[in-house]
């Protein structure tokens, strides 16, 4: 399973999501252009020391991630989407893509992805902040693929404590 990040505007934002990758043993991908210096202190607070122990890429263009776009389905994060990600099978192998904090993603990555899905909100919500919304949806993804970071194991659920 991978995170991918389609051009972040906030530091901070990226710098949360890639602390979670990396707590959670999730490689990243970082499709740029950011809309900060990627060197950036705000980016380095968020992720902390984290960063250096992440399983992650950079690619300069969506056009370059997607001409070596690895395998496994791509699964965007939009409020376009039209299946809830509660109901949605996850494998793992799949790329969880979210996108631009002030516009999300363009229509061609739009189009590209293979599936849509929306975390369903009470209205007048729209939308939830980016990295919590990537943070609920890895969370399904890992329970339901039983993918468990490194060095983690699950809870003995047979004894009573």
């Amino acid at each position: 399973m991978r995170l991918v990040l389609f051009e972040p505007d906030i530091p901070q934002n990226a710098g949360t999501l890639m602390r979670l990758a990396a707590g959670l043993g999730v490689a990243l991908d970082l499709i740029e252009p950011c809309g900060f210096v990627l060197d950036d202190r705000r980016l380095r607070r968020a992720g902390m020391d984290y960063i250096d122990h992440l399983d992650w890429e950079r690619h300069s263009s969506w056009d370059s991630y997607a001409a070596g776009r690895p395998a496994g389905r791509l699964v965007l994060l939009t409020t376009r989407g039209a299946m809830p990600y509660t109901d949605f099978a996850f494998t793992p192998d799949d790329r969880i893509l979210v996108g631009r904090e002030s516009a999300g993603v363009p229509d061609a990555v739009h189009a590209a992805a293979d599936a849509r899905l929306v975390i369903p909100l009470r209205p007048p919500a729209r939308s939830l902040n980016v990295a919590i919304s990537a943070a609920m949806v890895l969370g399904e993804a890992l329970r339901q693929t039983a993918a468990l970071a490194p060095g983690h194991t699950a809870p003995d659920r047979t004894s009573s404590p």
